[in-house]
């Protein structure tokens, strides 16, 4: 081991597993875990650390002695510097590995119950091209590639249009080909940002806050529908309607072309009104003949054709004969709910967003559900006694809590309720474990099923079938 820096170079280190974030792992001759942000498994490689703790280090490749076989070509030309795709290095069917074994990790290690043998993880159909929803920044100063800085080229020209790089909030990678969404994202971002310059519109400079152009939003849907919005920093009517009206002309397979006029420190829209330009305000997605209104606040499962595949097990798992009431919590816009209410007696749905369960009230009447309600209100609030004095007890209890996964007393409620069967989606399984352990009591793990959302990252979506004991 040599110093530099401060720093440690770890040399000839194996690389043997890949997890946390993304990150692959190896062991240093100390014995402590070492992270690496831009190896795979299989690889044997010299580390340059950057973060040294009591139980581990945290680096990069420097040197490799050997690649691994697991390693392919990646597709992207941004891929190292982007932050978006970090497995895009290692085959399609390793990263489904991995992915498979992290969740049978953390339920066996934090949620330390008894379990049943897995079902195989369910790969995506489309490892790219899948995503439904891109935001991309403007900046007035993009980041630099070290091949751009070492050439000394001087670049006068310093809009950018793309992705934030990783921790930092005020730089911004320019996009020359993104393979996460399909036609016409690519051209509709170039497109964009060539007309901005033409008309001299003034990209946003986030330390300063000042500039016309904050974002760029594009969604499309599986019937074919497109969404384009962009965020202006201040009104100036006569130049957003140029840039709009050039767009819509451009290209007139765009349905709902709006804007928003955001003056506010950071650019979330949930809290801003929505212009509309051109179109409809709003583009359709559907399933099984389910059509689900998308506004530009709505929230979807941004691998439309995975998700489908997703809300059919757990549809599978919820057993439903016709006669059950289910309560779906943590329902967004209601998705899951209006997916499964054919095959159940009534559906209850619950979520914290007015926003979106005034979209599940609105798509369940354009789809006819009769047998489905809505209620909005915090979770660990709204659930409790006389919620369900109310409703009734359920048969079945569907429940896809945000990352955190779900609040200590919605736990003890459900209890509480002694429902025969809950089928848990999650999107972390280190705090769907955590629940799981405290629900062991009285309910048993009888399926596990990982389903992969987000080919060429580390993400993993994994669905749960519990029974009472």
């Amino acid at each position: 081991m040599a110093r530099k820096n401060k720093r440690v170079i770890l040399e000839n280190l194996e690389v043997t597993d890949a997890g946390a974030k993304g990150k692959a792992i190896a062991k240093a001759e100390d014995g402590r875990i070492v992270f690496i942000n831009n190896a795979v498994p299989g690889d044997i490689v010299d580390v340059q650390t950057t973060k040294k703790r009591k139980g581990f280090f945290e680096g990069s490749a420097i040197s490799f002695s050997k690649y691994s076989e697991k390693r392919v070509e990646p597709v992207c030309p941004h891929f190292g510097t982007c932050g978006g795709c970090k497995w895009q290095n290692m085959g399609y069917e390793h990263q489904l590995f991995y992915k498979h074994k992290e969740v049978e990790q953390n339920l066996k290690r934090i949620g330390k119950i008894e379990l049943p043998e897995f079902e195989p993880i369910l790969g995506s159909e489309k490892q790219y091209f899948y995503r439904n929803k891109m935001e991309f920044s403007f900046s007035d100063s993009k980041w630099l590639t070290l091949d751009q800085i070492r050439s000394g080229e001087i670049i006068e020209n310093r809009n950018a249009l793309g992705f934030h790089i990783p921790g930092m909030w005020d730089k911004i990678l320019d996009l020359d080909k993104c393979f996460l969404q399909a036609d016409p994202s690519n051209a509709i971002r170039d497109f964009v940002k060539e007309k901005a310059e033409e008309l001299n519109l003034p990209f946003f400079n986030t330390r300063n806050q000042e500039g016309l152009l904050r974002t760029l939003m594009i969604r499309t849907s599986s019937t074919q529908e497109v969404m384009v919005l962009i965020q202006f920093y201040y009104e100036d009517k006569e130049n957003r309607e140029l840039l709009l009206k050039a767009i819509a002309e451009e290209f007139p397979e765009i349905t709902s072309l709006l804007y928003v006029i955001n003056s506010k420190g950071n650019d979330t829209i949930y809290d801003q009104e929505i212009g509309l330009f051109y179109g409809r305000d709003h583009i359709f997605e559907e399933m099984e003949g389910l059509k689900f209104k998308i506004n530009a606040k709505s929230f979807y499962q941004t691998n439309s054709e995975q998700a489908y595949e997703l809300y059919k097990i757990t549809r599978d798992f919820a057993g439903l004969s016709g006669n059950e009431l289910v309560y779906d919590l943590y329902t967004g816009t209601g998705t899951i709910a209006q997916f499964v209410a054919k095959k159940a007696k009534k559906v209850v749905g619950v979520e914290a967003v007015p926003d979106a369960i005034e979209a599940a009230k609105e798509n369940a009447l354009l789809n006819n559900i009769d047998n489905a309600e809505f209620y909005v209100g915090d979770m660990k609030k709204v659930f409790n006694e006389a919620f369900i004095n109310t409703h009734g007890k359920p048969d079945v209890v569907i429940t896809d809590p945000p990352r955190d996964g779900m609040h200590a007393d919605v736990v003890q409620q459900l209890l509480n309720l002694e429902a025969q069967r809950i089928v848990y989606v999650s999107c972390n399984s280190a705090t769907q474990a955590r629940d799981l352990a405290l629900l062991d009591e009285k309910y048993k793990v009888i399926k596990v099923q990982p389903v992969d959302m987000f080919p060429q990252t580390h993400h993993v979506e994994n669905v749960v079938l519990l029974e009472k004991r």
